[in-house]
């Protein structure tokens, strides 16, 4: 009897085991459930920027979903995801350089090996708005390199793709990277 207790004992944890396996890897959320991240973007000293930038786990990756006002018309800006989530000073380097945990060099959003943080340009219209829509396959809300708590960083110039990080120039933008509700 002792051993067809521990007999079924064992056979219930490798079924519980191999069911949170499953679970696992059929959801593409962290164990909260959470989903989706925003960041709210606010001026730096002396400009006049705005907008929302939301982050939205999908299958095959994150969608990226940028609305940007006060842009100059007709021009581009470098953005990217930066270190730190600290948007207090005036010029916005407290967000600290791009987010790059594995240590690339800084490339196109679609080059396989890049910063997280590559997120190439913002491109204004005639009313000084920009929008941005793309499914990254790099970004992780969840997981060892999660941008959770980083920053957003939008630049003056555009990202010219140069080494070691675009050439854009001074930050007119910055905004914290924080969980969202999931509608």
């Amino acid at each position: 009897m002792k051993w067809q207790v521990r007999g079924l004992m064992m056979g219930l944890m490798a079924l519980c085991v191999g069911m949170s396996g499953a679970w696992g890897a059929h959801h593409e959320s962290d164990e909260t459930g959470m989903t989706k991240a925003v960041c709210v973007l606010k001026a730096t000293a002396g400009n006049n920027v705005s907008g929302t930038v939301t982050f939205t786990q999908q299958k095959g990756g994150v969608m990226i979903e940028a609305k940007v006002s006060g842009l100059a018309p007709n021009s581009k800006h470098g953005f990217h995801i930066h270190e730190f989530g600290d948007i207090s000073s005036p010029d916005g380097k407290s967000t600290g350089g791009h987010f790059n945990p594995a240590g690339h060099d800084h490339a196109k959003p679609d080059a396989v090996k890049r910063h997280v943080g590559d997120l190439g340009n913002l491109e204004a219209d005639a009313d000084g708005n920009a929008t941005y829509k793309r499914l990254d396959k790099v970004v992780q809300i969840h997981g060892e390199h999660s941008i959770l708590s980083r920053g957003i960083t939008i630049h003056a110039k555009p990202d010219t793709f140069v080494q070691p990080t675009g050439g854009a120039g001074a930050r007119i933008a910055v905004g914290a990277i924080g969980l969202a509700k999931a509608e």
